[in-house]
């Protein structure tokens, strides 16, 4: 807070002016008091008295005593427009004389101090004026626009009054009001007057816990009224806000006087000793809502009061009723006195200057140098109702609510984002380097597609004809595959060729080297789970997994229950998917291979063996054998339980479903459930073959006639019948990010099938490497958007000079978090932040702080 003092004093024809801030700056100037100013003042005063003594039949409805000057008839006169005339004059004078060249170096330090108030972010300036003449008192200092010389601040400096003598420290200390405020208000001599309005207002005074009426009625005796009078004021529970209503004068002797009752009249003098005690007791502000009350305000400042309102000329009782509506409004919304004065002065000037002309120029505000100034502090329903969101907020929210748990609009999102991210692997030359680390992808995906079934010259693909999927079972067998995923149904019978499959399978698992099959199964529409005929394959040497995917997401294993070979959770999470047995299969596939490999006293670190397992079990658990007695799965699922594959699949708490995604379930809601990384090129997770290129051995691609470390996975290719249904439900929609790499590798490339085989391929790639991206739900980023937002509008509002400074920085943040979150993602961490809908939503409070005019403190 940056404080300013400027004595005003009249010698004769010259006025000094002083100016004097911070502890030792001073400054000083002399310049000539126009005689004119002295004459346009008169002259607008006379036309003010009889414009308001014209408003109404009774000359009483101003709240002061106004000498008669005469009864003779006068013909009618436009006293507004003699008011307006008189009133520009006057104060054109005026500033013409603050204007002065002689005052220029006053006006500029004023300025240089506001700047550098600015600069240093202080919200305020105090300008304290102090006049040692009366006529220097009446004029309008409020009205003095310091600063519109200046280019550089635009700081409105606004004035409030000390008077030249205080012989008082500051009694009562302390300016906010932080409890229910206690308001006595004393209603004089009502002559005239109707104050129903001002004691309604005073009434609905938000933040009150009393309000005391005192003062005249008919009939009472005015001993009595003073005695009352004397016993309110000196209360013992004491007073926060003073309010007087009535007329008052200027008197010099005894420091003003205030009409208690007809003919009779109390001075400030008189009940100096009562203000005193009210001021030890807690009295922080008084407003005299009556008219030439420069005398009040001198004498109580005097006394070490902080701060009075009060009006320096006479006041209309409409005016003065519609003053203090409004600065009773202002205070209600935790505005300083000053402020509520200023709103108040304001809506007379903007709101009903032609309705009440020059009102506006007669409110002044004095005030203790020592002191600050009164406001009310919001209690806590105040303080909720501030934080808890608005109309507009909560419509806002609301949709932005509902958009973030939209599943089609957050897939439409995540999709966008996953692009995004993509473009972002390309723009960090992370391709490069993704090449030179995996050469080999572990998948190879072996798709029958339109030019196979030709070929093959099958005539009806749904079914698939068994006898093309045994001759490239065979064929990858022959290339040394040692886990093959069959990406097709095969619940139906086809007669002959079911044994010829059967046979194909049988003797890749009895070989020395026995072969791991993942066979695919799912559910009916009906809940009916379709198993593979035992005809082709049983449970004790295959492996069984259900080929439903859910696009985008990377399905989940549940704990809950001991696998079987047909059992099934849910469409978000199944007990064990076909991708995830892919993945399993090769992983102990892989470590069979090591440890056969390796002499039995370094095989620490391959797989950690309890201690009732030998190396006979071992072998029996992780091959696949015809007779085999019990469910292959349930083997597995003993052996992963007593001992511990060192990097299996199941080592990451990720991939297990956890209690709050399974409850998000229940609301239609896939939180903290962890996506398909499609940002990931597929030239990494895949190699595609047509299966036709694959039996013929016409494929280039030096990579495929030796298939020992990879997976094949033999899938439909995207013919139009692929699926459980006539509408081909293996293909699905291109993912954006995919579609980014194929044009990205190929701008040629106009494939726009994307196959059930690819995503399958896409989640072993991710449990192998153990690539779990968890997605944070757009709906709790933005509630924590809001908390965010909601904390810069409030810091904006605190801070309105710095609303540039602001906007630069959130513009910043927001493509710095952008960035981060992209990055993130990439991390160790992988954990996917929404950008968009939190992004918008701190926006949408940073403009509402841009749109709206209220501050805060």
């Amino acid at each position: 807070m940056t404080n300013l003092y400027l004595k005003v004093q009249r010698i004769e024809q010259v006025c000094l002016f002083e100016l004097s801030w911070g502890t030792t700056q001073r400054l000083s100037a002399k310049t000539s008091y126009p005689e004119n100013l002295t004459l346009f003042y008169q002259e607008w005063q006379r036309n003010y008295l009889s414009f308001y003594k014209n408003l109404s039949s009774d000359n009483n409805s101003l709240r002061g005593r106004v000498e008669s000057e005469g009864s003779f008839a006068t013909p009618p006169v436009d006293w507004q427009a003699k008011l307006v005339q008189a009133e520009a004059k006057f104060l054109l004078e005026f500033h013409k004389w603050l204007r002065s060249g002689d005052l220029y170096e006053i006006r500029q330090a004023i300025t240089q101090a506001a700047f550098l108030t600015k600069n240093s972010q202080s919200t305020k300036i105090k300008f304290f004026i102090t006049c040692d003449a009366v006529e220097l008192a009446h004029l309008p200092w409020e009205s003095w626009e310091i600063c519109t010389e200046s280019a550089f601040s635009p700081i409105k400096i606004n004035v409030v009054r000390t008077p030249i003598n205080i012989s008082q420290k500051l009694i009562n200390q302390h300016h906010i009001c932080r409890g229910k405020a206690r308001v006595l208000v004393i209603l004089g001599d009502d002559t005239g007057l109707n104050f129903e309005a001002e004691k309604k207002a005073i009434a609905d005074l938000k933040n009150t816990d009393e309000v005391k009426f005192v003062g005249w009625q008919s009939g009472k005796d005015i001993n009595e009224l003073k005695a009352e009078l004397k016993t309110a004021i000196a209360s013992q529970r004491g007073w926060d806000i003073l309010l007087f209503a009535g007329h008052s004068n200027e008197t010099v002797l005894t420091g003003g006087e205030v009409g208690i009752a007809p003919n009779n009249a109390i001075s400030i003098s008189e009940i100096a000793p009562l203000l005193n005690i009210a001021i030890a007791k807690g009295l922080k502000f008084a407003l005299f809502n009556s008219c030439n009350g420069l005398s009040i305000a001198n004498t109580l400042i005097d006394l070490g009061f902080s701060q009075v309102a009060i009006m320096r000329e006479p006041i209309h009782n409409k005016v003065a009723s519609k003053f203090l509506l409004q600065l009773l409004k202002a205070l209600g919304e935790y505005k300083d006195v000053q402020e509520a004065l200023i709103s108040a002065c304001q809506y007379l000037k903007l709101e009903d200057n032609l309705k009440y002309p020059s009102a506006y120029l007669i409110p002044s505000l004095f005030l203790h140098p020592e002191a600050s100034l009164f406001r009310f502090q919001p209690g806590i329903n105040d303080r909720l109702q501030k934080i808890l969101p608005s109309r507009l907020e909560t419509v806002v929210l609301s949709a932005l609510f509902i958009v973030s748990t939209q599943l089609p609009i957050q897939k439409s999102l995540l999709e966008q984002r996953l692009k995004s991210q993509a473009i972002y692997r390309q723009l960090i030359g992370q391709v490069q380097s993704e090449e030179k680390s995996h050469k080999i992808p572990p998948v190879l995906l072996v798709q029958i597609d339109e030019e196979s079934i030709r070929k093959a010259k099958v005539s009806h693909p749904r079914p698939m004809d068994r006898k093309v999927i045994a001759q490239l079972v065979d064929k990858a067998r022959e290339k040394g595959a040692k886990v093959i995923g069959i990406d097709f149904l095969l619940d139906r019978y086809q007669g002959k060729n079911d044994e010829v499959l059967a046979n194909s399978l049988q003797t890749a698992v009895n070989s020395s080297q026995p072969t791991w099959f993942v066979l695919a199964t799912t559910s009916a529409l009906n809940g009916e789970p379709l198993k593979v005929i035992p005809e082709i394959a049983k449970c004790n040497w295959s492996l069984q997994g259900e080929i439903e995917v859910l696009p985008g997401y990377l399905p989940l294993f549940s704990s809950s229950n001991e696998p079987e070979c047909q059992q099934f959770k849910s469409n978000q999470s199944q007990a064990y998917s076909f991708s995830s047995l892919l993945a399993l299969s090769h992983q102990l596939e892989k470590a069979t291979s090591q440890l056969a490999a390796i002499p039995k006293q370094k095989r620490q670190g391959v797989i950690s063996v309890s201690a009732n397992t030998d190396e006979t079990e071992i072998q029996q658990v992780q091959q696949p054998k015809l007779d085999n007695k019990n469910d292959l799965i349930k083997d597995i699922y003993t052996f992963i339980k007593n001992n511990k594959l060192k990097n299996n699949i199941f080592q990451s708490p990720r991939v297990n479903l956890q209690p709050l995604t399974e409850f998000s379930y229940r609301f239609g809601q896939m939180w903290l459930h962890p996506i398909i990384d499609f940002s990931i090129s597929p030239n990494q997770i895949y190699h595609t073959i047509p299966a036709w290129q694959f039996w013929e051995n016409n494929s280039q691609d030096s990579t495929i006639f030796n298939l020992q470390n990879q997976i094949v996975i033999i899938a439909p290719g995207g013919y139009g019948e692929a699926g459980m249904s006539k509408d081909g439900e293996d293909n699905f929609d291109l993912p954006p990010a995919v579609k980014q790499w194929r044009l990205y590798e190929n701008p040629n490339n106009v494939n726009e099938v994307f196959t059930g085989g690819e995503i399958h391929a896409y989640n072993v790639h991710h449990y192998l490497n153990q690539r779990f991206i968890i997605p944070i739900p757009d709906l709790w980023m933005i509630l924590l958007a809001a908390f965010i937002g909601k904390s810069l509008y409030f810091l904006i509002k605190k801070n309105p000079r710095l609303r540039s400074q602001f906007l630069l920085s959130l513009g910043a943040a927001t493509a710095i978090y952008g960035i981060l979150s992209l990055q993130i993602y990439l991390w160790a961490i992988a954990i996917l932040l929404p950008w968009l809908l939190p992004s918008l939503t701190v926006w949408f409070y940073i403009i509402s702080a841009y749109l709206t005019r209220e501050t805060y403190e």
